[in-house]
């Protein structure tokens, strides 16, 4: 798979202060973690890894992460119930992904023919979208690679 572009901190402090907003030493450092994740990571999974190094409570998680939400430098897995730092915190788009069922792991794409189809066919169903995620769940390359080299070495 072709390398993906990663945002990093010093883009989500841009952005917070282009928006006239502060990203405030927790709000950082959960922005850090959902960077540094492997993939989707529960709002516990954060708590547990900030409780390593300071205190931190489960609704200081849960604003920080709200925050970033709003600010677009985040995703919610509404089927994982899992985070996500967001891929394109420079513009406002509509999140796409696609998610691993046997690694987890959670691709965002940015295809604005989805949202169209969408806002066409709620146009004229008369459906007034108030918030829009794809979540298309399947198997990544390395997982089919893998599965299918475990069962090419079973075979007799």
């Amino acid at each position: 798979m072709a390398e993906l572009y990663r945002p990093s901190l010093e883009d989500a402090e841009a952005i917070c202060r282009q928006a006239g907003a502060r990203l405030t030493r927790l709000r950082r450092q959960v922005m850090a973690l959902l960077l540094a994740a492997d993939g989707p990571v529960t709002a516990y999974e954060l708590l547990d890894q900030l409780r390593a190094e300071r205190s931190a409570t489960p609704a200081g998680v849960y604003r920080s992460l709200d925050f970033l939400l709003a600010h677009g430098l985040a995703h919610r897995l509404d089927s994982r119930k899992a985070f996500v730092a967001c891929a394109h915190p420079d513009h406002p788009h509509v999140s796409q992904f696609l998610i691993c069922r046997r690694c987890g792991t959670a691709v965002e794409v940015e295809d604005d023919r989805i949202s169209s189809v969408v806002g066409e066919w709620s146009r004229k169903l008369g459906f007034e979208v108030e918030a829009e995620s794809l979540e298309v769940s399947g198997s990544c390359s390395s997982c089919r690679t893998g599965r299918a080299a475990s069962e090419a070495s079973s075979q007799p």
